[in-house]
């Protein structure tokens, strides 16, 4: 398969593949004029990426799980602790853009909203 029908199947921009390629994620057989060969494992192992990064895994974290996804021998224990830390960290965005939301909120409602010149709003962006 070429990089287009790669990423056709994939549903990955070429652009993403070679840079997946470029940091060694993914190796392409080359052909005897140098263009990229992607073998139905290389796709396979693109779209496993392509969904650990919709997922929110870092691109170590995409190293890490692909290692262990080729090792048959691995233990479970080690995917599950990098898949914890993760959700770990998105439970913490969370909680950030709910304090986030919450304050904003906050503001919106004490607006009047009306023509006077006093917007709580904008006094709340100057600072606490």
């Amino acid at each position: 398969m070429n990089i287009g029908d790669t990423a056709a199947r994939t549903g990955l921009p070429a652009k993403t593949i070679r840079y997946y390629e470029d940091i060694g994620l993914v190796v392409p057989r080359r052909s005897a004029n140098g263009y990229r060969v992607f073998r139905d494992a290389d796709a396979h192992k693109l779209t496993f990426l392509a969904r650990a990064r919709q997922l929110g895994f870092s691109i170590k974290d995409c190293r890490n799980l692909l290692a262990l996804w080729e090792d048959q021998t691995r233990a479970s224990a080690e995917v599950r602790a990098i898949a914890k830390d993760h959700l770990s960290e998105i439970d913490d965005k969370i909680a950030g853009l709910m304090a986030v939301r919450d304050t904003l909120a906050d503001l919106v409602d004490r607006c009047a909203g009306d023509a006077r010149p006093d917007c709580p709003i904008l006094k709340g962006l100057e600072g606490p």
